[in-house]
This record gives C-alpha cells, sequence and structure tokens, in this order.
C-alpha cells in the first residue's frame, strides 16, 4: 500500500529557511530535488530486486550484472570512474562452507561425552584456512579443551565493565552470550557486540574457542529456524596483499553458536542455571565461573577465493583549495543469493536490503551532476559488495580507498532508503552523535519538517551492522539515516510496521518489490541524504569528533596520525 506525500518535494524545501551559513541556495535545493524522482527510484529497484539477478549475491553473475548497471547509470550522469581509470574496484574475497558432515560437537559432562546434533544443538561459524595454500579447497581444525562462562565477553573499561574478571581463560574454550550490557549506550553497546572485538577480546585473554548462546528476547526476534540457513551458507573475509584474510583469527580454532536445547544440555551441571545467567545478563552485570565440562570442535570447511567489485565515482569539487577533501557516499549492492523458498520462491531480492538505497545512491549522485555549480569540495560515489557478509566491499575500500585516507572528511551511508516504509515524520541518525555531523543533519532534517529520534530499537545494535561502520573504524565521522517510527499518517503505527517487516520479510524473498513501499516518502529522504553531503561539501572546515567521544577517541587518532595519504 502506497502512502503518497500531501505536497511535492518543491514546496516543501522552496517554504523552509534551509539553516547554517554555508546552507544551498533555494535555487540549487530546487534544481537537485527535482531530478530525484520516486519514478526513478522504483524503475532501478524493479530490476536490480529481479529474479534475473538471483539475489546479487557476491562472486555470482548476478552480482556482475547489478555492478555494470550501476556504472552505465553513471556513466549516463556523466560522472567519471574513481578506479585508476575504471570503475570497479576489485575486491579479494575467500569464502569457506563448513562440511555438517565432517564437523561435529562433542561435550564431556560429567565424564560423559555428549554428542550434539548440527542444526538442532548448534550450528558452526566456518573455519578458514589462512593463507590458503595454492589449489587446497579444504580448511579442517580441532580443539578439545575446558569450558569457561564469560558472559557477554566483554571487556570496557569505559564502562567500568570486564566480564574476564576471576576467571583464566587461557587455553580454554570460553562460553558467552551475544550482544552487550544494555545499561551501554546505544552505539557503545553495538561496538561491544561486535563478533570481531569479542573475537579479539577472546584472544587477548588466551582462548582457544568459542561457543555462544542467545537471551531468551534474542530468539524472538532471530529465531533458530531462520537463523542457521543464515549460517550455513557460509562465511567471506577479504583478502590482504599476502593472502590472509582480515579480521579472522585463527587463534580461536572452533566457533559455535548453540540452540536453547544446546545451551540446556550445556548447563545442566553449570553451577548457575540458564535462567539466572539470563538475568545476571540482563542487569548488566558482569559474571564469569568455570564450567565443570569440556567440549571437543572438529570443524571442515570447503574453501575458495571469489572476485567481487566496488563501483566508484567521482564528482571533482569546484573550490581550488577544497576539491581535494572527499565526501563519500556508501550504499551496498549485494544481497544473499539464493536462500530458503517462501511461497515457492527461493530468490533473495533484496529490494528494500539494499536495493533501495543503491537506488537512491543513484538518484543523488545524478542529482550531484546535475548542479548548476558543483559543490566546492569533491564527491565519491562508491557502491560497495559483500556488506551481506560482515561489510566486507566498505572495509577493503577503507582499508584501500581509492584517495587517500585523511582527505575522506565524512562518509553518509545509506541501508534501506530511508522513507520506504511510510510517510515519515522523523528520522534516526545513527552515528550523528558522535560528531559535528550532527549539527548538519539536524539543519537537514529541519529544512524539510523532519524530526530527529534517538535510536529507537538499540538491541538491534544498527550502528555496527552497515557500511558506515568501516569508515568510523578508519577515524572517519559518519553517519547512517534511518527510518523513524513515527508517520504523518496518525493511522501508522510505525514501529509496529518496522518490527513486523524484521520478523517477517528482513532477508528472506518476501523482500521483494510486490510489498509495500512508499516511494515518494523514499524520494524525499533522498533528499535528506542529498542535503548532508551538499552541506559537509559547501562548508568551510570539516566535521570533527565531539570531544572526548568514545568512537574519536579510539579511533580519530589512527586516521589524524597513521595514515599519510601514501
Amino acid at each position: 500500500m502506497k502512502f503518497p506525500l500531501r505536497m511535492s518535494l518543491c514546496v516543501v524545501l522552496l517554504s523552509c529557511n534551509f539553516l547554517g551559513q554555508n546552507a544551498p541556495d533555494r535555487a540549487v535545493v530546487d534544481a537537485a530535488t527535482q531530478v530525484i524522482r520516486p519514478q526513478q527510484i522504483r524503475a532501478h529497484i524493479r530490476f536490480l530486486a529481479d529474479s534475473l539477478l538471483q539475489g546479487r549475491a557476491p562472486g555470482t553473475p548476478g552480482y556482475d550484472i547489478a555492478a555494470r548497471y550501476v556504472a552505465t547509470e553513471l556513466e549516463g550522469m556523466g560522472l567519471h570512474p574513481a578506479v585508476s581509470g575504471g570503475w570497479f574496484q576489485s575486491v579479494p574475497l575467500e569464502k569457506a562452507v563448513t562440511n555438517a558432515a565432517s564437523s561435529s560437537l562433542t561435550l564431556i559432562l560429567n565424564g560423559q561425552e555428549q554428542k550434539l546434533a548440527d542444526a538442532k544443538d548448534y550450528v558452526f561459524s566456518t573455519w578458514f584456512a589462512t593463507p590458503l595454500a595454492k589449489g587446497e579447497a579444504r580448511a579442517e581444525s580441532d580443539v578439545n579443551a575446558p569450558l569457561v562462562f564469560v558472559g557477554f565477553g566483554v571487556t570496557a573499561p569505559d564502562q567500568k565493565y570486564d566480564d574476564y574478571t576471576g576467571v583464566d581463560a587461557h587455553g580454554k574454550i570460553v562460553v558467552g552470550i551475544y550482544g552487550a550490557p544494555s545499561s551501554f549506550p546505544s552505539t557503545e553497546r553495538a561496538y561491544y557486540s561486535d563478533g570481531t572485538v569479542k573475537a579479539k577480546n577472546a584472544v587477548a585473554h588466551g582462548a582457544i574457542g568459542v561457543i555462544s548462546l542467545m537471551l531468551p528476547e534474542d530468539w524472538k526476534r532471530y529465531p533458530w529456524e531462520w537463523l542457521v540457513p543464515q549460517i550455513q551458507v557460509g562465511e567471506m573475509h577479504w583478502l590482504d596483499t599476502a593472502g590472509v584474510p582480515h579480521d579472522f583469527f585463527p587463534e580461536l580454532r572452533g566457533n559455535a553458536l548453540l540452540s536453547q536445547k544446546g545451551a540446556e544440555t550445556l548447563f545442566a551441571a553449570a553451577p548457575k542455571t540458564l535462567e539466572q545467567v539470563f538475568a545476571t545478563a540482563k542487569a548488566g552485570k558482569p559474571q564469569a565461573f568455570v564450567l565443570p565440562a569440556s567440549a571437543h570442535i572438529h570443524t571442515v570447511a570447503a574453501q575458495s577465493v571469489i572476485q567481487s567489485s566496488n563501483i566508484v565515482a567521482e564528482l571533482k569539487g569546484s573550490d581550488p583549495a577544497l576539491r581535494d577533501q572527499y565526501v563519500v557516499y556508501t550504499a551496498h549492492v549485494d544481497h544473499l543469493g539464493i536462500c530458503p523458498a517462501v511461497e515457492g520462491d527461493n530468490v533473495c531480492h533484496g529490494a528494500l536490503d539494499n536495493a533501495s538505497g543503491t537506488s537512491t545512491l543513484l538518484e543523488i549522485a545524478r542529482a550531484y551532476a546535475s548542479l548548476p555549480k558543483l559543490p566546492r569540495r569533491s564527491v565519491l560515489f562508491v557502491f560497495v559488495t559483500g556488506e551481506e557478509m560482515g561489510l566486507l566491499g566498505s572495509d577493503y575500500f577503507a582499508h584501500f580507498p581509492t584517495v587517500p585516507l585523511k582527505s575522506i572528511v565524512a562518509n553518509v551511508n545509506i541501508d534501506g532508503a530511508p522513507g520506504s516504509y511510510f510517510p515519515m515524520k522523523d528520522v534516526v541518525a545513527l552515528g550523528a552523535e558522535h560528531s559535528t555531523l550532527g549539527g548538519v543533519v539536524d539543519s537537514a532534517a529541519k529544512s524539510l519538517g523532519y524530526q530527529v529520534s534517538p535510536d529507537p530499537m538499540p538491541e538491534e545494535v544498527s550502528f555496527i551492522r552497515s557500511d558506515q561502520y568501516s569508515f568510523v573504524l578508519q577515524g572517519v565521522p559518519a553517519v547512517d539515516i534511518t527510518d523513524g517510527v513515527n508517520s504523518t499518517d496518525p493511522k501508522i503505527n510505525g514501529l509496529e510496521v518496522i518490527k513486523k517487516w524484521l520478523v517477517t520479510r528482513y532477508h528472506t524473498p518476501l523482500d521483494n518489490i510486490d510489498q509495500p513501499i512508499d516511494f515518494d516518502s523514499a524520494a524525499k529522504g533522498a533528499v535528506m541524504n542529498f542535503l548532508i553531503g551538499y552541506q559537509v561539501a559547501q562548508q568551510d572546515g570539516i566535521p570533527a569528533w565531539n570531544k572526548g567521544d568514545f568512537f574519536g577517541t579510539t579511533f580519530g587518532p589512527r586516521h589524524n596520525a597513521n595514515n599519510t595519504g601514501e
């Protein structure tokens, strides 16, 4: 069902007083917003989400078709390729898929072996050989060790919190709960929930394997039957110049997620019950103890190396003093490919996630290319691969940018076109509170009549789950504008709509072009993202981390000190 806007974007924009000394004048705003058309966004989504593209998984013909479609559109706008004269930045990826028949997880409880059932009691994260030897197609790992329980597995000095206090994890398999304490601020909670951060922490404490559990409320959001196929498709990592998978930890020789049934089996003889450890976790209290058990994890995986591509276009700035600085827009082109069938359809079309973001970024790029006068700073439009597999394309770009990293002043990411569900009254600006981008977002939102709301679902840890996070990790201020939960239509319960979408369509074939999509509202959301980047490209100064900010303190110095632009 479509909920059209009550008035045109041009009328809205021309009737507003756009704030800020460097704000675009009305003629510029009008010229840009007239280019961003709902019909064109719909047309892009219709093609990119078509069954012909088979879900746009990296390394497949479907993804390559989508990438060439994007490059063709960019070329037609008159934009310039930004990868050594070409459009495509090749991203080498190593993929591994667990061989369930050859792999196993056995618990030793009270001296008795108990073999658990794959896909019923547990599911494995995939083991990688590192580096992959020439011609090698098999990776195998074995670990047999005692177990220690470490709460969430989080060590957070800034929050005065440490789950490892009081236990020795050296040479042990650590058992931990998914996520991080709800008492942490939203984005810090997201950071400490990151699997890479937890893995590094486990390795730092001497662990040699990981077994994960989930809270009961998490199973309501991510049912076991839905989650298992998502994991069984395997994992990918991008390869560095030595052919080593990035952010893979060979010290951890086994990694499994237990179902509720598997967790109950493990904790049957534990000094605390599952209910007790879950209650402590919900209370935000650190906890750790030795489990009277050990585990034998044997993992076998098939490996392969594939190539996928980011697509990168450049719009050169007009100010000779600022044109060597860049605002970077990102959106991911990839999706999951073929997945478990729903209603006879086994293609994960990824219409909203993220054909919609790709489509709106194409129209934002068209708006920039159509401006009567180009912005002062240059703009890069980066369409990335491998987001669904762990932000791989954006992380690769952030490590190997096509311009010096120190010249990138901000990232504006689009993952799911904001406004697609219903006519929005408010937006959520993930990451804006950490830098002066917050003021830019407020200005753009006010000009369009949006309110800016806090993250309504911090438990989703959305801040670390899309491509802006790759730039944050390299010290670049970044923002991802997502849907608010308030609608201009009082009959719509926005939070209910979004939560229902997450549990019925997200990462399934039902995320297709036939679902209700509000293209008029999505076009207005695209204007919001255009205005954010345009303001940054026009203003005299560059975005800066807020004083004392966690992310600025943790990652900003790396950006300032370690990146020479070479």
